[in-house]
């Protein structure tokens, strides 16, 4: 019986994929025909252009003459560009059309439907589709209900079909391999065919393999924040990256991949995931870590790396000087001393000219002043520029006047002349008139720096701003609350201000600098962003979240992350959500708990999940292989032996290996004691390295969000990981595994582990 299933169903495919070939070849003719017109077109332009240059008409006639031609290449090249990007599409599903079939009959409708479910559209006629993509209201259906009786959403809401099958096909190239009949979404045979899959430096699209959690994260139009918080491994970051699919397809014509940005841990995992929405039919969301995101608006400054920030050592007082600098309590500071900057004691730079002073600091002070109560910020500072800009123009007439203009026009070289002219018409009534010209010009030209400083706000002093506001943060926190004292905020001031002459700043410290400069310039933040996704939420502070949200004024938040993986706010991360609850509205935010991960098997999740002292509830998924093992050796030489040896036993299972030691200093290491003996592994030293193929070595904070076969942690030994707030870093570290997951440790194990079940790993001690 089931063969006779799998041989209908590959009799239909069959009869699909014919007419994806018939589809592909009238969109090849397209192109063809698209290139051969555009060709045409411009070898016969100069024919078909009538160039009139004699009269008034005759410019214009030859204007439209050459702007109809215009059009007509336009309009050749879009066709050409959309049959281009259809035939990629119907390429993708000719090798794999569809991965599920439903049965169903809808409320009202004469008889049942079959429909097929894929990765792209497809149909043979305008109402006739062979294949409803994935991202379809009706598609839902197969993600969502069982069968029987199930309500799915649509633009003109709630519709309710009774579902009599729900079919699961795995398409290999062409052919059926196999055929599941469920009531579930997806099957856990179905899955466990796809974790199974060997992993590569990309990470796949599994559209197929969607959970019911995962589709309400996927479909989601009504939260101002949906908060996804998951398990290491639990699909998180695939779930997101089909939601930005979805969004792109829902809102088509009104979103584009410009108008949704994600903040992703690092550059490797950008490099990571950037396949994905390619092969989902979607151009690229724009990516970057926060790191880049102040870099780039901080172009003057050296932003502190992720290496620097993981490995400068935090003193007590240092800690909760981060600790208040991290709270929203520091934001509403900012916002506060913002306020008052209305009245007093914004900082201003003389305006000047060859290091002459043009207008005093005090004169732009009394006019910034001068302006009454309504005036807040940004239009007070427009204003101010407006009143400079006139004293400018006055100082045009008055230097017009001076000795050295005049000196200056009698000298002019015939090319200068020229240069001053520019395209005028040199017809003056008199020579006082051209002598007027002329040294309006020189003027203009000389003046023309300080026009810039306006302009460009640079009378305004951020450095000067922020050390004075750094000044009067004890008169608006109560510094005792946060368990500091006034030396202690002196000392870190000075610390801060240090940093900023030499162009250094922390990544704690930029969130309040770019603030304070946008609210002192009277930004607004990017208006045009509509959605801003935040991936690894647990490595935010609050401070940063209220800055994100007003840099994104018009956007929807979605946050992701594991509160058990925060490796830099560690014990903060749990205070975020409650924080959270006074930025947006509660009625629009909705939380989503993913309790089940896949990556791993349950071996090693059930091994990681013990590393934890109070870790978020985490289910294994059913899948076996073997316990993870930790190696405890008496020296280097023996630990690096033992990685050597595990090298070779994931190479003949053919699995992706990354070595993860804690530091960049300790890869460095063992990388060049591996490659002494011979074996070919590549070091990741940066965020902006790409992830290559074969076994990589990788310091602990680069191994956010990326997973391998094999895993194996160097050097988890007592030096290394000793500390409560390393818990969360080495559980990080250990759950990147999909298959194998060895631990080695030079000199004793970590005692982190110390309360991990013993039957949950094999321990082996070389003397």
């Amino acid at each position: 019986m089931a063969k006779s299933i799998k041989a209908a169903e590959q009799e239909h495919l069959d009869e699909v994929v014919a007419k994806i070939k018939v589809a592909q070849a009238q969109q090849t003719k397209t192109i063809s025909r698209s290139e051969e017109d555009q060709a045409a077109i411009k070898k016969n332009f100069y024919n078909d252009v009538n160039i009139k240059t004699d009269s008034y008409e005759g410019m214009m006639e030859t204007g439209l003459s050459v702007r109809q031609q215009q059009q007509l290449l336009d309009e050749r090249q879009n066709s050409w560009q959309h049959a281009t990007k259809q035939l990629s599409t119907l390429k993708k599903l000719e090798k794999n059309a569809y991965f599920a079939r439903l049965d169903f009959h809808e409320a009202g409708e004469p008889k049942a439907e079959t429909i097929y479910i894929g990765l792209s559209s497809f149909s043979d006629s305008p109402d006739h589709f062979l294949i409803y993509d994935w991202r379809a209201p009706i598609s839902s259906i197969y993600y969502d209900g069982g069968l029987g009786h199930v309500t799915y959403q649509t633009p003109d809401g709630p519709q309710s079909v009774d579902v009599a099958l729900k079919r699961q096909l795995m398409i290999d190239d062409g052919t059926i391999v196999t055929v599941y009949d469920t009531d579930e979404a997806v099957g856990d045979s179905m899955l466990l065919e796809v974790l199974d899959e060997k992993s590569s430096t990309k990470m796949k699209s599994i559209v197929t393999t969607i959970q019911k959690e995962q589709n309400t994260i996927i479909r989601d139009t009504s939260s101002d924040l949906l908060f996804v918080q998951g398990a290491a491994g639990s699909g998180k970051t695939s779930s997101v990256l089909q939601r930005v699919a979805y969004l792109l397809y829902r809102y088509r014509g009104n979103l584009t991949a410009g108008q949704v940005i994600l903040f992703s841990p690092n550059q490797l995992f950008n490099d990571y995931i950037n396949q994905v929405l390619p092969e989902l039919g979607e151009q690229n969301m724009v990516q970057m870590t926060y790191y880049q995101y102040a870099s780039y608006r901080l172009p003057r400054m050296q932003v502190e790396t992720l290496q620097q920030r993981f490995e400068t050592e935090n003193t007590p007082a240092a800690a909760k000087v981060t600790k208040l600098e991290g709270s929203l309590a520091y934001f509403d500071a900012v916002t506060t001393y913002g306020r008052h900057l209305e009245q007093a004691d914004m900082r201003f730079r003389n305006i000047t000219l060859n290091d002459e002073v043009l207008i005093p600091r005090t004169k732009i002070k009394e006019i910034y002043y001068s302006f009454n109560h309504n005036y807040h910020l940004g239009n007070r500072l427009s204003a101010t520029k407006e009143a400079l800009i006139k004293i400018l123009n006055r100082k045009v007439e008055s230097e017009m006047r001076s000795k050295w203009v005049e000196e200056t026009v009698q000298d002019l070289s015939r090319e200068e002349l020229n240069q001053l002219y520019g395209n005028h018409p040199r017809e003056f009534k008199n020579a006082d008139q051209e002598f007027k010209f002329l040294a309006r010009k020189i003027v203009m030209q000389k003046l023309g720096q300080a026009r810039t400083q306006i302009v460009r706000n640079r009378f305004l002093s951020i450095n000067l701003q922020y050390a004075h506001f750094l000044r009067e943060v004890p008169k608006i926190i109560d510094l005792a609350r946060y368990d500091l004292t006034q030396s202690e905020w002196d000392a870190a001031v000075e610390a801060k201000l240090d940093s900023i002459k030499e162009r250094r700043i922390s990544l704690t410290t930029v969130s309040t600098y770019m603030y304070l400069h946008d609210l002192m310039t009277g930004k607004k933040g990017q208006q045009d962003i509509r959605f801003v996704f935040l991936d690894e939420i647990q490595d935010y502070n609050a401070f940063q979240l209220a800055f994100l949200k007003f840099s994104f004024p018009k956007a929807r938040f979605t946050m992701l992350g594991d509160l058990n993986q925060a490796i830099f706010t560690k014990e903060n991360s749990h205070t975020l959500i409650q924080e959270l609850a006074t930025l947006f509205d509660p009625d629009k935010t909705r939380v989503v708990q993913l309790t089940k991960s896949y990556r791993s098997t349950q071996q090693i999740t059930d091994f990681t999940k013990e590393i934890l002292v109070n870790g978020e509830a985490v289910t294994a998924f059913d899948r076996q292989g073997d316990l993870p093992n930790a190696v405890v050796t008496t020296t280097f030489e023996q630990g690096v032996d033992q990685v050597v040896a595990q090298l070779a036993a994931n190479k003949s299972d053919r699995d992706t290996t990354a070595i993860i030691g804690k530091t960049l200093a300790e890869c460095e290491r063992l990388t060049d004691a591996l490659q002494a003996r011979g074996e070919k592994v590549t070091l990741i030293r940066t965020e902006n390295q790409r992830l290559a193929p074969g076994v990589i070595v990788v310091p602990s904070f680069l191994a956010k969000g990326l997973e391998f076969d094999a895993v194996i942690v160097w050097n988890a030994n007592t030096t290394n990981y000793h500390r409560e707030d390393e818990r969360q870093l080495l559980y990080t570290i250990c759950s990147r595994a999909m298959h194998e997951l060895t631990l080695v440790a030079v000199g004793g194990l970590s005692p982190l582990l110390d309360h991990v079940s013993a039957e949950r790993y094999e321990r082996t001690e070389i003397e």
